[in-house]
């Protein structure tokens, strides 16, 4: 059955939650991991959404077993954050949008979508930054300065259909789609999502530099769920563009 098991009373109003599935170049988990270490977020709930892995997990130092899909707060920042240890299949895709975008709604959350684009380049290129909005989302967007998009695309994934539960059911959500490198995780494309396009719409602070700065043992420590993930595209979220004739 499935449900949403909230394990502390934390005092939330209209906060916002910022979603961190496995993707390409895994800029989603990378930014959501980042963000709960950063600013020392509170374990605030269990994920039993129904086609989710039934595995249990644990962390180096704590014989505690945890579910593998959480979800983090941070009442000072009005900020949820969802931690993702395992990649959402394509089967399961729809129940766990229905699962927790209707949590979402009912608990009068505004969700922000992370996607990676994948795209090949040098270490000294930016990676292209853009959102994408619902719900009145467009507003925030323009807000903080981010840009609309240069082409047309489409975002799959699990990540996909919760921008499409959001869109069918008219819910505030932004969705934020960065350049990464497909293939391997890229702390470069998560750091510059955080500081361009999650910071500003949160309107708060977030340090991104030791995640640039060690960004070579993070390749080393997410490279295993990344080669995971290799070969089945449609398992990770992700955005491609669809050319010129669809």
């Amino acid at each position: 059955m499935s449900r949403i098991d909230v394990l502390n009373d934390v005092q939330l109003d209209e906060p916002t939650l910022v979603e961190g599935l496995p993707g390409v170049g895994l800029v989603g988990k990378l930014a959501a991991d980042h963000l709960v270490e950063t600013f020392g977020m509170v374990h605030y709930a269990n994920v039993h959404c129904d086609g989710l892995p039934p595995v249990t997990t644990y962390a180096t130092g704590d014989r505690a077993l945890t579910t593998p899909v959480r979800l983090y707060a941070d009442a000072e920042r009005g900020l949820l954050v969802l931690q993702s240890d395992v990649p959402v299949s394509p089967a399961a895709a729809l129940e766990f949008a229905e699962c927790l975008g209707g949590w979402s709604a009912d608990a009068e959350v505004t969700s922000i979508y992370l996607s990676g684009i994948g795209r090949e380049r040098d270490e000294e290129t930016t990676p292209a930054l853009y959102g994408v909005a619902t719900g009145g989302g467009d507003g925030r967007l323009a807000d903080a300065g981010i840009d609309a998009p240069t082409e047309s695309g489409l975002i799959s994934g699990p990540t996909g259909a919760l921008l499409n539960h959001a869109l069918r059911t008219d819910a505030a959500a932004v969705g934020l789609v960065v350049e990464a490198t497909p293939g391997f995780p890229d702390p470069e494309a998560a750091a510059h999502l955080l500081e361009n396009g999650v910071d500003p719409l949160l309107g708060t602070d977030i340090p991104v530099a030791e995640l640039v700065d060690h960004a070579g043992e993070i390749r080393a420590a997410k490279r295993r769920l990344a080669e995971r993930m290799e070969g089945a595209e449609e398992t990770s979220s992700q955005a491609r563009p669809l050319g010129m004739y669809q």
